[in-house]
């Protein structure tokens, strides 16, 4: 069973309740659909009610009296993402899920100092990737969030994907900080970063964390043998820290267009998973990234008690 199937599988166990903010979407109604047939989790919609009551007629008209899916009424973008905020806030709901919304409006309503979900951490966006031709999965950090992090912010990026790591069962994750080569380079900010980070993390017990690689040393094995790098991260990664927004991204959607990747994403370091899909990606993804985020939460509730 692959790892995102596990984790919808997972999530069935203590079904949470998600918070989507402005829910009238078609491939959010479809993800709604299939984690309901899944029973993974319980739905509040926030959004315009008579929109999102068209938009589940279309889908699956047995979702209009499921009790599983409660629809709220928001009018606008910036009330549905409040309310949906607000529900999280005040433990009415476990995960946030951004619907039909501009990233800009929801992470204002979660970044809210009165009623948010602001915790003293930097936010950071986690994907784990399933690859056809690889017989792993992999998480890369950071692809959506943070711009150029400082090397204090890396070391927060990391802590976030650790403990995504730790949800899905990798106790001690391997993290490889990336770059386009494998030794230190004045000239290269990248590899002083590593360097700075590798030294950051040489009391940690809870992951490994090695650098400077470039990718292709990171992740396979024969690379690394090749270019004779040792250690316990080399070609072995769990973790592919990058080295900013732009190599992130690139990467990101390259595992999902080329190599037709499976994907489940989130954001954290907020008090509770954020799920912060683009609009344009696939029910299947929505779905991935939700089942991700119910794990992620109930591993978080089992930490605290």
């Amino acid at each position: 069973m692959s790892t995102l199937t596990r984790l919808i599988a997972q999530a069935k166990e203590n079904r949470v309740t998600v918070a989507v903010a402005a829910a009238e979407d078609m491939e959010v109604i479809k993800a709604v659909r299939e984690a309901n047939k899944n029973e993974v989790a319980h739905f509040q919609l926030y959004g315009d009610e008579k929109k999102l009551l068209s938009l589940i007629e279309r889908v699956d008209s047995n979702l209009l009296n499921n009790k599983a899916i409660n629809i709220i009424s928001a009018p606008s973008p910036e009330e549905a993402a409040y309310k949906a905020v607000k529900a999280v806030h005040n433990k009415t709901a476990d995960v946030l899920m951004k619907g039909n919304i501009p990233t800009k409006t929801i992470l204002k309503a979660a970044l809210d100092k009165q009623f948010g979900l602001r915790t003293s951490r930097v936010l950071s966006h986690v994907a784990l990737f399933e690859v056809p031709i690889y017989e792993r999965p992999i998480i890369i950090t950071d692809a959506a969030m943070n711009i150029a992090p400082t090397v204090s912010e890396k070391s927060q990026i990391i802590k976030n994907a650790v403990s995504v790591a730790h949800a899905i069962g990798l106790d001690y994750p391997k993290v490889a900080v990336l770059a386009s080569v494998e030794v230190v380079n004045e000239n290269m900010p990248a590899t002083l970063h590593a360097k700075e980070l590798v030294e950051m993390f040489q009391q940690e017990t809870n992951c490994f964390v090695e650098g400077p690689f470039a990718l292709d040393n990171a992740i396979s094995p024969y690379a690394a043998e090749h270019k004779g790098i040792g250690g316990k991260v080399a070609g072995r990664a769990d973790i592919l820290l990058a080295p900013n927004i732009e190599s992130g991204n690139i990467l990101y959607k390259s595992l999902i267009y080329f190599a037709k990747a499976r994907v489940g994403a989130i954001i954290a370091g907020a008090k509770a998973p954020i799920v912060l899909t683009s609009r344009a990606d696939s029910a299947e993804s929505k779905l991935h990234s939700l089942a991700l985020a119910i794990c992620i939460s109930q591993h978080e509730s089992r930490e605290e008690t």
